[in-house]
């Protein structure tokens, strides 16, 4: 049985890119991502998914290149549509009825969000990508997952990380010796000052009832694992 009954999937935009060909979409890694999230709807999980910007934009070349950070902000939005209609064509062609909702209005390639109208499509079995970001610069798209986890009342958010396992104490990639959390409450990884999810979603999240899953998507079984509460990663909740 699950465990949970509608969740909000995040993705990072690296996990969607070639990297060996330096291409922002990687037609196999779409396949796997799609495919994982096809065997979380087969389990009948109410999904909304956001993903990143970060194979097309990252905020930091701003300063790079003199553009202003609100600017900035909305090309990364921008980029988000760009790999959420990525991600619906690949559903669509394995059959996952799937629609793209944007926080900034792109009309004619997605619908606006409303709150209501997503609520309808998760009641029709529809798979729903939160695009665009919060429509508002200054937040990440973790910040875009807790407030859309928050308005569509999910249960929780999967948050699938590429290359590493969960929430750690420190970078595992740059120190070895870092520890694997297996259980932190919202106040305990605010706190630590972790920094695996954005600080201001966490933030929105601690006083919520709402659980946060970290966990590696390098295992494309792990997506139904942790909707079904089995120990992987890292969970973080609210606590007594």
């Amino acid at each position: 049985m699950n465990k949970y009954k509608r969740v909000v999937l995040k993705l990072s935009g690296e996990a969607l890119a070639n990297t060996e060909q330096k291409l922002i979409l990687n037609e196999s890694r779409l396949k796997t991502i799609a495919k994982a999230v096809k065997d979380l709807w087969l389990e009948d999980v109410e999904i909304g998914i956001v993903i990143g910007a970060g194979n097309i934009w990252r905020g930091a070349m701003s300063k790079e290149i003199g553009i202003a950070r609100s600017t900035a902000d909305y090309m990364g939005m921008l980029g988000t549509i760009i790999n959420s209609l990525a991600l619906q064509s690949a559903l669509e062609d394995i059959d996952v009825p799937t629609r793209v909702m944007s926080s900034i209005e792109v009309n004619a390639v997605c619908e606006p969000y409303i709150k209501r109208v997503a609520v309808n499509h998760f009641d029709k079995k529809r798979v729903v990508i939160f695009a665009g970001g919060t429509g508002n610069p200054f937040f990440t798209t973790d910040s875009n997952a807790a407030l859309k986890a928050l308005d569509v009342d999910a249960e929780a958010i999967l948050m699938a990380k590429n290359g590493v396992k969960g929430v750690y104490s420190d970078d595992p990639r740059i120190n070895p010796d870092a520890t694997l959390f297996t259980h932190l409450t919202y106040q305990e990884y605010i706190h630590k000052g972790l920094k695996a999810m954005d600080q201001t979603a966490v933030s929105l999240l601690s006083e919520s009832r709402i659980d946060t899953i970290v966990f590696s998507m390098e295992d494309p079984e792990n997506f139904v694992k942790a909707v079904k509460g089995e120990n992987i990663g890292t969970k973080i909740c609210k606590g007594a």
